[in-house]
């Protein structure tokens, strides 16, 4: 059997030593609860279980997801198609090479059509979607807001389209007063070559799921932080316009 494996740092890789997880076959059988039930389609299976690896001196938090049979049909790959971690390792890597927010690496390993991904878990962060963020003050959300609209403005610079930009990923937490952004659930990420595209697609997408949470003054807030103006120029007004046209007809 042909494996490739990938260690993004020594010490991503000496945690594993010490938990005797450093080797494909030792993470494949590892037993322990789901952290969710594993998603089971077409002959295929996807899970991911939260662990903690134990060193000397530290702890480190990670989710381990592994799968079987699970592939996703790519433009480079639209018969075989690869496998839906493989797809979201590489995206993770696209994103950290360009300084965009996402999740940390730890190791990425993958057997025929066997594959694990695991990644730090993002302790202390909440998703956007969660009660905590709709008990926030206005002067709070506003700050939050900005933060984003900023990070994603940066993913959208180079021309990413997240495709499942929901607000259950999107994660921040407060660091030192400011906040800290990161996206995750890259698996349908992919790039564009019209911006405008991937601005549409995902602001309607993050707009219609945050409904409950956001009102018309928070998506018009947001949007002014994201074109980076307090008052809206002809062509941004023309870009909020098909959102919103885009968000009526959804409605409707």
């Amino acid at each position: 059997m042909s494996l490739c494996e990938f260690y993004p740092n020594n010490v991503a890789k000496n945690y594993l030593i010490e938990a005797d997880l450093d080797s494909f076959q030792q993470l494949w059988k590892l037993k322990t609860d789901w952290f969710e039930e594993p998603n089971i389609r077409r002959g295929g299976w996807s899970g991911v279980v939260k662990y903690s690896l134990n060193s000397t001196d530290d702890e480190l938090v990670v989710f381990i997801k592994r799968q079987e049979n699970h592939i996703t049909r790519t433009l480079f790959h639209p018969i075989k198609g690869i496998a839906t971690f493989q797809k979201e390792f590489h995206n993770i890597q696209r994103l950290n090479d360009k300084h965009i927010p996402t999740l940390e690496l730890i190791y990425f390993g993958q057997r025929e059509q066997q594959a694990i991904l695991i990644t730090k878990s993002l302790e202390g962060y909440v998703s956007l979607d969660s009660e905590s963020i709709s008990q926030m003050s206005r002067h709070q959300k506003q700050s939050l807001l900005t933060k984003i609209a900023d990070t994603t403005r940066l993913m959208h610079h180079y021309h990413f389209q997240h495709n499942c930009f929901y607000p259950k990923h999107i994660f921040v937490k407060k660091i030192n007063d400011q906040w800290d952004v990161r996206f995750i659930d890259l698996e349908k990420l992919k790039r564009t070559i019209f911006h405008r595209q991937a601005v549409i697609r995902d602001l309607f997408t993050l707009y219609r799921h945050a409904d409950q949470n956001w009102t018309t003054k928070d998506r018009l807030y947001f949007f002014k932080a994201y074109v980076n103006e307090t008052k809206l120029s002809h062509q941004s007004k023309q870009l909020w316009q098909a959102i919103a046209n885009k968000f009526q007809a959804k409605h409707k």
